[in-house]
């Protein structure tokens, strides 16, 4: 029997960048787009058109890139915003426009400050206006989890009536458990009459941790898309997680009826590509893509493995593309072999000026680093991709620390400002503390620092150290990110990245004002 075809769709690019610090460019979102496209993502919902020039400009060239993922773009039901984003989303060859409005008491009472009878209106002439543009019309009902049961059959009937061809459910805040919204969606498509005409989709966010078996009940009582997130990465406690989803419907057939069409092997590659460029660190212990995820250290599980493999493992890691993890490269390597191995990884570099600078970084990072893998390669694209886009008014020249038992740390920096070098030194608590405190000396940035966080790419004494700073100004929030095989450099160049970005005109595509 052929199963039914359970529809994935991403929301990295658009709820995922609603992360504090997490907002992407133009280009990183084309970066992560292509990514989703190799891993055969059915939707890719790339931006919020309406929400900033950046953010239609960034829509658009989603739209006009990818070829073989519909590309959707959310709207509130307003004539203003489903426009905007009809516009954006136009070029595509699949285009989707999704509209969403609040159908909970309490949104519609304190947010809206509307009637039930005038949210429904809104609906219907919001799903009508997407209908000019295409006959793919996807329609939320925000907080649908705390909504009442017959108000949201009334609507969703009255949206299918007019043209919506996808309803999503969304349980916004997280507040639902898996039997109740497996049940909710079940009743929904019992009790709304035109319910066979449109595809029936659930949206879970993760703020009791239970997003994903939140979807998966719904998957169960006849949900067939599901909206998530690489890295379970989105606003609060976040989505559920793109991988999880994927890897439980193939692991456990014998209890879905329906199969997805992503290629799994796509999955750690993705993980590896947001994680780079949102300066989201994914946890050792998370679930497909974290480094531990396959590895097997008490001695009963090793023995196990060891003479059959699923004892212990209900998936293979080449499977999600672990196996990629091989060396690839070396400090003998030419420029073609770089430049094949990028392309192998799905990097694409605007010109052939950017291929040198990173090829440059590369030779650099291969005299100090005997074996390249290719999450040195995507580290390294991604920091270069920063400073290019960022504008790279600051320039760490050079950076001497101290740190010795029983003395208190210092650091020497030489940092480029506007074209002019200036030195600085300063004592800390340690010698990353003493890096920063002497850029500052020079910067006076005035900026809080919210986040500092250290993650090996790979293992060994040699690895390279990422590191993400997360500074706050003003109300922004920015990610700078910067790795090297010595953490003090790292953690300057991470500081000095977001220091870019805090002082760079250049508009993130979603701005978190």
């Amino acid at each position: 029997m052929t199963k039914e075809k359970l529809i994935i769709f991403d929301t990295t690019m658009r709820d995922g960048e609603q992360s504090p610090g997490a907002s992407m460019t133009r280009d990183e979102k084309l970066r992560i787009a292509r990514q989703l496209e190799r891993m055969r993502v059915d939707v890719i919902e790339a931006g919020f058109p309406a929400a900033s020039d950046g953010d239609f400009e960034a829509v658009k060239a989603v739209a006009a890139t990818i070829k073989d993922s519909t590309i959707c773009g959310l709207a509130r039901a307003s004539e203003a915003d489903v426009r905007r984003c009809g516009e954006a989303v136009k070029g595509a060859n699949s285009p989707r426009v999704h509209t969403f409005i609040a159908t909970s008491p309490i949104h519609m009472e304190k947010k809206l400050r509307m009637e039930p009878s005038q949210v429904i209106e809104q609906a219907v002439r919001a799903v009508k206006w997407a209908r000019e543009y295409t006959d793919n019309v996807e329609f939320s009902a925000e907080d649908a989890g705390r909504s009442d049961l017959d108000f949201l059959c009334r609507i969703l009937e009255r949206v299918i009536s007019a043209g919506a061809t996808t309803i999503n459910v969304p349980d916004t805040v997280g507040y639902t458990l898996p039997e109740h919204f497996g049940a909710l969606i079940r009743n929904l498509r019992e009790r709304v009459p035109n319910s066979d005409k449109a595809i029936w989709s659930v949206h879970c966010h993760n703020d009791l941790g239970l997003a994903v078996a939140n979807s998966l009940a719904a998957v169960m009582n006849g949900a067939r898309q599901v909206e998530c997130t690489i890295n379970g990465l989105g606003e609060r406690a976040g989505n559920a997680s793109l991988e999880e989803i994927v890897m439980a419907v193939r692991t456990r057939q014998d209890a879905f009826s329906c199969v997805t069409n992503i290629d799994t092997t796509q999955i750690v590659p993705a993980s590896r590509l947001v994680s780079g460029i949102t300066g989201f660190a994914v946890q050792p212990n998370k679930a497909i893509v974290g480094a531990n995820a396959f590895a097997h250290e008490a001695g009963i599980h090793q023995d196990g493995v060891l003479k059959s493999r699923d004892t212990y493992e209900i998936m293979r890691a080449e499977d999600v593309g672990w196996n990629a993890n091989k060396l690839v490269l070396g400090k003998h390597s030419g420029r073609n072999a770089f430049k094949a191995r990028l392309t192998e990884l799905g990097i694409e570099l605007p010109s052939d000026e950017a291929l040198q600078a990173a090829f440059k970084r590369f030779k650099d990072l291969a005299d100090k680093k005997h074996e390249i893998f290719d999450e040195d390669l995507q580290a390294l694209i991604s920091e270069e991709a920063a400073e290019t886009l960022d504008g790279d008014y600051y320039h760490l020249i050079s950076l001497a620390a101290h740190s010795e038992t029983g003395t208190v740390p210092t650091a020497s920096i030489v940092l480029s400002a506007g074209g002019k070098e200036q030195p600085a030194r300063a004592q800390g608590s340690g010698p990353v503390d003493a890096a920063f405190k002497a850029i500052e000396s020079i910067v006076a940035s005035g900026a809080e620092l919210l986040l500092y966080s250290v993650n090996n790419i790979t293992s060994g004494t040699d690895s390279q150290g990422e590191v993400t700073v997360r500074l706050s100004k003003s109300g922004r929030i920015v990610n700078g990110l910067g790795a090297d095989t010595d953490i003090v450099v790292a953690s300057a160049k991470a500081y000095v990245s977001a220091l870019n970005k805090l002082h760079s005109k250049l508009e993130r595509v979603n701005p978190q004002l």
